[in-house]
Order: C-alpha cells, then sequence, then structure tokens
C-alpha cells in the first residue's frame, strides 16, 4: 500500500535529480528519503531508480509515473492556490443584474475597475426590469441584485441608498438650460418624453405634475431613459430620468438640471436572505456602494451646460 508521503518523496527525487537534494527540499534526513522511495517501489513492484555511478537516474517507468504524479500535484497546488486567491479576495465568480439605470453605463464602468486588479475573477452581468432582478435573486440565479425600490421580499434581503434625486434633461441650447433649477411649470406646454406605465418613476413624475395641474405634450414613451436621453440630447423634448443615465449623455450634448419638488430614485440592493454572501461579492458591494454615495454627493452638483 503506497503513501503520500512516498509520492511525495518520490516526485522531490525526480523534480531535484538526487537523494541529497530530495531531502533538503522535503526538510528531511537522506535515509528517510531513501527509504521511502525504497518502500514505493517495494508497493508498486517497480524498479524507479538505477545508480549511475555516484548519481541515480530514473527509469523509463518512473519517468511515466512521474507525469501521472505531477499533474495531481499540478491539481493540489491549484487548489491551494485558488484557496488562497479566494481568501484574499483575488479569484472567484460572481453573478449580478442591474436595471437599465445602472446596467447600460455606471455599473459597468465600476466592473471594469473591479476586475483591473482581480484577474482571475470573473462576473455575469445580467441586466433587466427590478421585479425580474428581484426574482433572479430570490431564486439564486444571481448574487447581487441593483434595482430600483420599493422591494419587499421574504427571501431576499434589501439595503438602500437614498438621497438621489431623479433630474431633469433638455436639448443643447433649450431656453430653459439658463435656469439653475426647473419646476414643474417650466415644463408646461412642452414635449414629454415619458416612461412606459407602470414604471415607478414614470409614476411619481405624473403624480407631480397632476398635484401642480401641469399640462405637458406626452408626445414619446419609452421602456428605457437612455431612449430618452439620446432624443431629447439629439434636440427633441425634454424629460426627467434618473441621474445615472443622464450622466452618460452630457458628452453628448444633454443639458442636465435639478427638478423641484424632489422625485427621489433610491436604488434598491438585493442579496438572498437565506444564503450569505461570497468574499467576493462582499469586496464588489463595497465599492459600488462607495462609488454610488460619491457620484450622488459629486455629480448632483449638477453636471450639464
Amino acid at each position: 500500500m503506497i503513501n503520500p508521503r512516498q509520492i511525495e518523496a518520490f516526485r522531490a527525487v525526480m523534480l531535484t535529480g538526487g537523494i541529497t537534494a530530495a531531502a533538503e527540499l522535503l526538510n528531511i534526513s537522506q535515509p528517510a528519503v531513501s527509504r521511502l522511495i525504497g518502500d514505493l517501489q517495494y508497493a508498486l513492484k517497480l524498479t524507479l531508480f538505477e545508480r549511475r555511478g555516484p548519481r541515480i537516474a530514473p527509469t523509463s517507468e518512473a519517468i511515466s509515473l512521474y507525469q501521472v504524479v505531477d499533474r495531481a500535484f499540478v491539481g493540489l497546488e491549484l487548489i491551494e492556490q485558488t484557496a488562497r486567491d479566494l481568501t484574499a479576495r483575488r479569484s472567484g465568480a460572481l453573478r449580478v443584474a442591474a436595471m437599465p439605470a445602472l446596467g447600460v453605463g455606471f455599473l459597468p464602468r465600476y466592473v471594469a475597475r473591479f476586475l483591473s486588479d482581480r484577474p482571475r475573477v470573473d462576473i455575469a452581468l445580467r441586466g433587466s426590469t427590478s421585479p425580474i432582478i428581484l426574482d433572479w435573486v430570490a431564486t439564486g440565479q444571481c448574487e447581487l441584485g441593483f434595482a430600483h425600490t420599493p422591494i419587499d421580499h421574504a427571501a431576499v434581503l434589501t439595503e438602500k441608498i437614498h438621497g438621489i434625486p431623479a433630474v431633469a434633461i433638455l436639448p443643447p441650447g433649450h431656453p430653459l438650460a439658463a435656469r439653475d433649477v426647473l419646476a414643474p411649470k417650466d415644463f408646461e406646454g412642452e414635449s414629454f418624453i415619458s416612461t412606459t406605465p407602470p414604471a415607478l418613476l414614470r409614476s411619481r413624475i405624473d403624480t407631480i405634475f397632476a398635484d401642480h395641474d401641469v399640462s405637458r405634450l406626452m408626445r414619446v414613451e419609452t421602456q428605457l431613459t437612455m431612449n430618452a436621453c439620446a432624443m431629447v440630447a439629439a434636440g427633441y423634448g425634454m424629460s426627467i430620468v434618473d441621474p445615472f443615465t443622464a450622466q452618460d449623455y452630457v458628452p453628448h450634448g444633454l443639458v442636465v438640471r435639478p427638478f423641484e419638488p424632489r422625485i427621489g430614485f433610491d436604488i434598491a440592493i438585493l442579496r438572498s436572505a437565506q444564503v450569505p454572501l461570497s468574499m467576493i461579492a462582499e469586496d464588489f458591494l463595497a465599492g459600488f456602494m462607495e462609488e454610488a454615495i460619491r457620484f450622488r454627493d459629486n455629480f448632483l452638483g449638477i453636471g450639464g451646460a
């Protein structure tokens, strides 16, 4: 019956080319190495080394055996390295889902920065609406989800980033761009690009304008705020959108202004209530929180020309 210590001694001799060097590598005595090799040859009923003068040389059987042994040791070393990487948060896999407001610009940029010094981390990034993201997290298809509040599910824990307001967007050169802050009355009679119902943002916007008795020209509806931003940047209409998407279109000429009364665009960070986050997910989430809060505090100063 062979044992792991005999295999370890055999590999050390093959790597170093001699009993003395193998003993130094294993930090044991030369007689101990010789005994382990002798016991291994007896157990296998094979001659593994031949003496040639003061040195030993592996037999063809030893060379064939070493190929198998080395693959096994490489596998063990890979397991150990992977474990070290996981502990140091340098490797792993993460499945993330995000609503379009985050998933088309802000989050991919953060993912790129996150991966830049983690070459052995794999991330699957999915995008959909908040209800579907909630289902993906609840059923274990994604470890982290980024959705629009409110969210309530027994199998999901929710952490919120508050204080992020929706913003007004205008075409380049629009007369209202001269104002520092826009109000509902500024939209009276203006062509308005709206998100399709039953989006939560759409409901909140409609309620504000109804409360202020303001009539907009509801000319265009779209599921995605990025479509509204693209149209407004191209010179048509006005809208109220999330600030994350708006930021991406400022370089295309989009004018962004604060809107009062404030319409909240809070982010819900979703995770399983049953399964704890992996170390990689914890790092990812901590970094995302810092980025999102920095965005809230800095960008909402506010951008746009």
